[in-house]
């Protein structure tokens, strides 16, 4: 996975992190996850703010289905 595979992501944090509550994660915590997933494998210096933004915003849909 790449920083642009977002729904993918987003989808491995739901079922990675079930009892977290994604509209209350820091950035901080969000990047470490992302990066610190099995399948994910890029650049962890390119985890900027937008694109972070746009994980939590899928997160959040996504744990909301």
């Amino acid at each position: 996975m790449k920083w642009t595979d977002i729904n993918d992501i987003a989808i491995e944090l739901v079922d990675g992190y079930p009892d977290v509550d994604p509209r209350y994660v820091n950035f901080v915590d969000l990047h470490n996850w992302v990066v610190g997933l099995d399948e994910f494998d890029d650049d962890p210096a390119r985890g900027g703010e937008k694109v972070l933004e746009a994980i939590q915003a899928a997160w959040i849909e996504e744990a909301d289905d």
